[in-house]
């Protein structure tokens, strides 16, 4: 059996702030913005749930 950490992708600071950025400038649904850039609802939701100030900062993974 895996680790989920040897099959989940990792993304980029930058990638994680447009997408969150996308995400809530978009008049699409959260669902329809990560089928867009690929990635699983769930985390986009992750990521857009996360603090601003969290997010402005990069941390952690952001």
């Amino acid at each position: 059996m895996r680790k989920k950490s040897d099959t989940s992708k990792r993304y980029t600071a930058k990638f994680k702030r447009d997408a969150v950025a996308l995400a809530l400038s978009s008049d699409k649904t959260v669902t329809e913005v990560s089928r867009d850039l690929g990635v699983s609802p769930e985390g986009l939701r992750g990521w857009v749930k996360q603090p601003r100030s969290i997010r402005a900062r990069g941390l952690p993974g952001l």
